[in-house]
């Protein structure tokens, strides 16, 4: 496929013998699993239950309707849905018919739904009829113009021109045999799904993942989260991320013949309902999310002694959050996990010391995860010392989709990915996150490119320069503070800012939350705008701030 680095031959070989790949699509995969656990419960969303026979069938059926549409193998799909059952039927069925979905979510608007589709060159489109006050047609009709190669559109509702019903192309019988799909040749070193970088230069990267690599990492992922048949998922994150797709997510559990509960929202009292209802014994969260829970009243009235797990990732948790989680969800064993959607997974294990739990985010699952911390000019740091994580091994990428210059920065000439994370390795083999070399904000998770931001905000008439800097926040981890330089006369507050920035559609979770007016940005020796310094800078305003609550913010 054009503008997808497989990998090498020697590598292939390797990761073949010693059974991680097994050279099957992922609808063959799966097609066992739904033979083997048909009659067991395999999702539920609300009022509605699906068997794994019900899920086998129903994506089937899909499959063949999109046959009968024009999607084809290989087509690159946007989908851009919540938390719902439509969801994984949908997954399922791109994967039986070997099209590639793309990690959307329902967060995202024009400017994003707009780069996936030119990036992929993507033939689809699927999206609810609405989300809040947004209705997604226009926005499509947008994308469209844009992109002469997007030609299907599937709505979750009421269709309108041009569109056609997801809902109805589930549900009605497919014209031809369930063999057809059978008879589809499908490639198991192809993608089967395109992931999300950070994208740093403020355009996303598409990660290809392959059908042997991604079901390699949710096989290996559910053995070490103690995933069995008896465990019950409950899913709040959203449904396309890696951690909550594949890492185990929805694959893994699913490959164990498990239950995953789907919930579109994190409302605390919601989930301990859910939890108490269904017997939930795995959860999935960021720390933000955990210590909402934790902190919610409603915790006190609910039975959460189901819960054997906690897994969380997306940053850094802190050793008071793990302590006080272990009292109110007594049960549950809180697996820290450091992951990305490149690949590398890193989880703690049961039996680790009380040192390792606390102030480490675990080791590589893979016996052939090759890790080493190197410095700028790629040599491995002193043991102890801090440096880049490189990675590679049988679920991490070779190269992002067509971006051969890039490409070349990111990867080193034996094939590590240079990640941008800093680590320090522990004394017990574990890695312990020290930070990133990437300009990234990471907001309770969800990775914010600083450069897409500043970009945007250098467009307003009264703006001269800007710097976008993570700026900390007890509950988010990170928040974003943009620094400004306004012009000559010129003025801004952050109202004015924030609804300059939502005209040009970019996900409401990027936004800046903070606003601090500057005459001149401190500078590095080397005569860069030194963001460290803007950050303690901010650090410091806020912890002023909380000792003077009622001092009002500047801007």
């Amino acid at each position: 496929m054009d503008g997808f680095v497989p990998f090498p031959e020697d590598f292939s070989r390797r990761y073949r013998a010693q059974g991680y790949w097994q050279d099957r699509s992922l609808a063959q995969e799966f097609s066992a699993v739904f033979q083997r656990f048909g009659p067991r419960t395999a999702l539920i969303d609300g009022k509605r239950r699906y068997t794994y026979a019900q899920l086998d069938a129903l994506s089937d059926n899909l499959a063949l309707n999109l046959l009968a549409l024009g999607l084809r193998p290989r087509d690159r799909v946007v989908p851009t849905l919540p938390n719902v059952a439509e969801f994984v039927i949908l997954y399922f069925a791109l994967q039986k018919m070997g099209a590639i979905p793309i990690a959307a979510l329902v967060t995202h608007r024009f400017a994003e739904i707009n780069q996936f589709t030119q990036l992929a060159q993507a033939r689809c489109c699927v999206y609810p009829e609405s989300a809040g006050e947004l209705k997604f047609a226009p926005v499509i009709d947008r994308v469209q113009a844009a992109n002469p190669c997007l030609q299907l559109r599937l709505v979750l509702g009421q269709p309108g021109p041009g569109e056609h019903s997801l809902t109805e192309l589930i549900a009605k019988p497919a014209q031809d045999d369930a063999s057809t799909l059978r008879e589809l040749a499908i490639d198991p070193c192809d993608p089967c799904i395109f992931q999300l970088s950070g994208g740093t230069t403020g355009i996303p990267k598409l990660i290809p993942r392959t059908n042997n690599d991604y079901a390699y990492n949710s096989k290996v992922a559910a053995d070490v989260a103690g995933v069995d048949a008896g465990s019950v998922l409950l899913l709040v994150l959203p449904i396309a991320h890696n951690l909550p797709l594949a890492c185990p997510g929805i694959q893994g559990f699913m490959f164990k013949g498990a239950t995953v509960v789907l919930h579109a929202n994190t409302r605390p009292a919601e989930m301990f309902a859910l939890i108490q209802k269904h017997g939930v014994t795995h959860l999935k969260v960021v720390p933000a999310l955990l210590i909402r829970l934790i902190n919610d009243p409603a915790i006190a009235d609910f039975d959460l002694c189901s819960v054997q797990q906690i897994q969380s990732g997306g940053q850094r948790m802190q050793p008071e959050v793990r302590l006080r989680t272990r009292q109110l969800f007594r049960n549950a064993f809180v697996q820290e996990n450091f992951g990305m959607s490149e690949g590398l997974l890193m989880f703690v294990r049961h039996g680790d010391p009380e040192d390792v739990l606390l102030e480490t985010c675990g080791r590589p699952v893979c016996p052939d995860d090759e890790v080493k911390l190197i410095d700028d000019e790629g040599r491995e740091v002193p043991y102890g010392e801090v440096g880049e994580l490189a990675c590679r091994g049988p679920y991490t990428l070779r190269g992002y989709w067509g971006v051969p210059d890039y490409n070349a920065r990111q990867f080193t000439a034996d094939g590590f990915y240079r990640s941008g994370d800093l680590m320090r390795k522990h004394s017990s083999g574990n890695y312990i996150v020290e930070g990133r070399k990437k300009d990234l904000i990471n907001r309770g998770g969800e990775k914010i490119s600083a450069e897409e931001v500043e970009n945007l905000i250098l467009m307003h008439p009264a703006v001269q320069n800007v710097a976008c800097v993570p700026m900390p926040d007890a509950a988010l981890g990170e928040k974003m503070c943009a620094f400004v330089i306004p012009r000559r006369g010129a003025t801004l507050t952050l109202p004015e800012l924030t609804a300059f920035l939502l005209t040009h559609e970019i996900a409401k979770f990027k936004l800046p939350e903070r606003l601090e007016l500057m005459s001149d940005f401190p500078v590095s020796t080397f005569g860069k705008v030194s963001k460290k310094a803007l950050g303690e800078m901010v650090a410091q305003k806020l912890a002023d701030e909380s000792r003077a609550p009622h001092t009002p913010q500047t801007a």
